[in-house]
């Protein structure tokens, strides 16, 4: 049976693979409480915004700032494709087992793409934090390579967080951080995933405190 994976269950394998397994084989979820609706509304705001600026052939404030030297991407009907959750950018392996991720915005260099990913957070970043994203950045950058498009070796991530309260207000700061990337990472941990999903059920992960609540209270 093939399996449909993407770079937030890949994170999910990393942290743990026996929910990893639970999830993709029997469909059992870890317990989630209420979401924030702001990242979501956050993230529509600024693929509105960028997309005004592409209309015009700009950049926006943002990146200009930084003195990035490339042009947003302009196939529109492409880009919509690429950004839609359900169909994104696809790869399938020899055995139909699909990789899959949707992207924010891309930026183009000459004849090569840059993956440009929002994120926000409440907080000014700390040392590690465009860490956690490696993965996602990796996975990209794979499928696109993987679907005949030339990338660099590296992608950014624009951290938006609060500052302060204004007059109009609240008032955002950005961060942008170039992140290096590595096709062959994504590729490793698909099959590593893939790998898991063909076998038994792992162990518990002895950092996991979904399944330290399970051994708990069912086992």
């Amino acid at each position: 049976m093939p399996y449909i994976l993407s770079p937030n269950r890949l994170e999910l394998f990393k942290e743990c693979p026996r929910c990893f397994w639970l999830l993709m084989r029997k469909g059992i979820k870890r317990p989630t409480g209420k979401f924030s609706s702001l990242p979501s509304g956050m993230d529509a705001v600024l693929k509105n915004h960028f997309d005004s600026y592409m209309e015009r052939g700009e950049l926006p404030p943002e990146l200009v700032k930084e003195g990035i030297e490339a042009k947003l991407f302009e196939d529109v009907e492409l880009l919509r494709e690429w950004r839609n959750s359900r169909k994104g950018i696809r790869w399938s392996d020899e055995r139909g087992n699909v990789l899959m991720g949707a992207v924010d915005n891309i930026l183009v260099k000459g004849n090569k793409l840059i993956v440009l990913d929002f994120k926000t957070r409440g907080f000014q970043l700390k040392e590690n934090t465009a860490n956690f994203y490696q993965t996602q950045m990796d996975v990209y950058n794979f499928l696109l390579r993987k679907n005949g498009y030339e990338t660099e070796d590296y992608g950014y991530l624009l951290f938006y967080y609060p500052v302060r309260v204004g007059e109009n207000g609240v008032v955002f700061e950005t961060k942008l951080v170039k992140v290096e990337v590595s096709v062959e990472n994504a590729e490793r941990i698909f099959r590593e995933a893939i790998k898991v999903l063909e076998g038994d059920i792992p162990e518990p992960s002895k950092d996991c405190e979904y399944c330290k609540w399970r051994e708990n209270n069912f086992e």
